[in-house]
């Protein structure tokens, strides 16, 4: 039976915060300040979650959703389609301000900014991953369920990636299909097949690459790689592989990065978890042939990638490994700048002791969690590092996913 609620602040993870009963519910579907029927979805012994069935008074930020499957019990892959993104985006920056405050004790105030490439907050997913039900249909995820919501197109995917279709073609054998589009032109399909069957690949005007699990990705039609293009540079990027989704994203981080690093020649600079190569791009031009970049990167084929993407530039080197375990063996003890971008589970105890150690006089960390990048930038206070500068980029509009760059400095001792 549906529970009448009073909606406080926004929350992390695209929630609101209201109060039944004297317990904390966590809210889909809602906005701060408005009174909404809710139905409970989950009950722990610590909270409750629901979702907003009916709005009793909305918020002035409250619009129409412009996607027909958005919605209590619909496609989970938007949290604030809801709001308009003005609203958006001051929720996004409560909640990285919030996360600031209650894990690093500190008073910021965040702005989120727009990413070029999606005025409208819609067409600007350039990867997107579509669950396969046992009768080959493409679909995605509802909220925190397994179940499939089967639409006939996705508002938030570039339209380089509805031009495939994938919703509306048979992936019969499929347990998912993922379709890449990357700035260049590329376009690909990743399929990973259910467990002991064949996938029946349709027609499509992409590259199509079949994922073997441990094995990685083998190439069935087309080419296992595409290339990204920012600015003057094209970059190799495996399909597979980790780049950014929003079309405006690398350079508007690129940029970001390199005005909080302020690398200078001749400088020994570190990228951890450098992916394809984009920050050290950035880093070894500016520090010259006198200087040096170094990257570290877990995933194989992205270290390959790096080192051909800057075959140019042999300032910069790459080494493949986890970070901490490829810092001690490479027995580094010193670095001029330190840039990191992890994956959401931030950087951890181990890898913050280690990054410290090194004494930079900067480093700049990028995050997709505001909750880690905070608990991190606590971990590094006691090392004597403080933030010294932060912006917050709304690179996942009518999600609540914001990316953040944040600028350490050293503490003189």
């Amino acid at each position: 039976m549906p529970v009448e609620l009073t909606v406080d602040r926004v929350a992390n993870g695209g929630w609101c915060v209201a109060r039944h009963e004297g317990r904390v519910v966590f809210v889909r579907h809602a906005l701060p300040g408005e009174r909404v029927l809710a139905e409970i979805t989950e009950e722990t012994a610590r909270f409750l979650r629901a979702d907003a069935v009916e709005i009793l008074k909305a918020s002035p930020d409250r619009v129409t959703p412009p996607c027909p499957f958005s919605g209590p019990g619909r496609c989970g892959g938007c949290d604030w389609q809801h709001a308009s993104l003005d609203a958006q985006r001051r929720m996004k920056a409560d909640v990285v301000a919030e996360q600031l405050q209650r894990l690093a004790g500190l008073e910021w105030k965040v702005v989120v900014e727009e990413v070029p490439g999606a005025p409208d907050g819609l067409g600007w997913r350039t990867r997107v991953q579509f669950a396969v039900d046992t009768d080959g249909s493409a679909g995605l995820r509802r909220h925190r369920s397994h179940d499939i919501e089967h639409i006939d197109r996705c508002l938030i995917a570039h339209p380089a990636v509805e031009e495939v279709g994938a919703e509306t073609l048979n992936w019969r054998g499929g347990a998912s299909v993922e379709v890449v589009a990357a700035a260049g032109g590329d376009r690909a399909v990743i399929v990973e097949p259910r467990p002991h069957r064949r996938v029946a690949v349709p027609d499509v005007d992409a590259s199509v690459l079949l994922d073997e699990g441990k094995r990685g990705t083998r190439a069935l039609r087309g080419q296992a790689s595409l290339v990204e293009r920012v600015r003057d540079r094209d970059f190799r990027v495996t399909a597979s592989g980790f780049w950014q989704v929003h079309p405006g994203a690398a350079e508007t981080l690129l940029d970001a990065v390199l005005d909080f690093a302020q690398p200078k020649e001749g400088e020994w600079a570190l990228d951890l978890y450098c992916g394809a190569g984009l920050f050290a791009a950035g880093l070894a031009r500016a520090v010259g042939p006198e200087g040096a970049v170094l990257g570290i990167e877990s995933e194989p084929q992205a270290v390959q990638d790096a080192r051909w993407n800057l075959r140019d530039l042999p300032q910069a080197t790459f080494e493949r490994g986890r970070v901490e375990e490829a810092l001690d063996r490479l027995d580094l003890e010193v670095a001029d700048l330190v840039v990191a971008d992890p994956p959401r589970a931030g950087l951890g105890r181990p890898v913050v002791d280690r990054v410290a150690s090194l004494r930079a006089s900067r480093i700049v960390y990028v995050s997709c969690d505001p909750a880690t990048l905070a608990r991190d930038i606590a971990w590094f206070a006691g090392h004597g590092y403080r933030v010294d500068g932060l912006r917050a980029f709304d690179q996942y509009p009518m999600t609540h996913h914001v990316e953040c760059v944040a600028l350490l400095v050293k503490e003189p001792i």
